[in-house]
């Protein structure tokens, strides 16, 4: 089953966009130092945009998401897990996940492209971090599909 179907089954595109929000609220809140302090300010003014906003962006990309993340997902199934496949190849993975944001930022307008342009440079290495958790979530979700099935 290729990964973006998950984003077809009922109910599992908002418990993947629901799990994904409380991995990013707990990524940037464990954020230490100056580099810490800046990406906190920043998604404050993400969030200030309006209340359920982050919510809706990681709905808006999350099938775009999918889709470019399913070939590395396919081959971390060939090789019998693919969490552990991801999180080995996180560097990849970010890169991924940060072509999707990078290429919907250029449909954007407001305070969100000024935010992500001073931030674009550092952020991969906080994508990194945050790739072994969204494995297990996407992998939770997965098998949640496929057993239903």
């Amino acid at each position: 089953m290729p990964l973006s179907d998950l984003n077809q089954v009922s109910g599992i595109k908002a418990s993947i966009v629901k799990d994904c929000d409380h991995l990013i609220n707990s990524h940037v809140s464990q954020k230490g130092g100056v580099s810490g302090i800046a990406l906190k300010t920043a998604y404050r003014v993400v969030k200030g945009v309006g209340p359920t906003y982050v919510q809706g962006a990681i709905g808006r990309m999350l099938p775009a998401t999918l889709k470019v993340l399913d070939p590395i997902w396919q081959e971390g199934l060939q090789s019998g897990d693919p969490v552990a496949y991801l999180e080995e190849h996180r560097s990849r993975t970010a890169d991924l996940i940060l072509s999707v944001t990078d290429h919907r930022i250029q449909h954007t307008s407001g305070p969100i492209i000024g935010v992500y342009n001073k931030l674009r440079k550092s952020v991969k290495s906080d994508v990194e971090t945050a790739v072994p958790e969204l494995a297990t979530i996407l992998d939770r979700h997965y098998n949640q599909v496929l057993q239903s099935a």
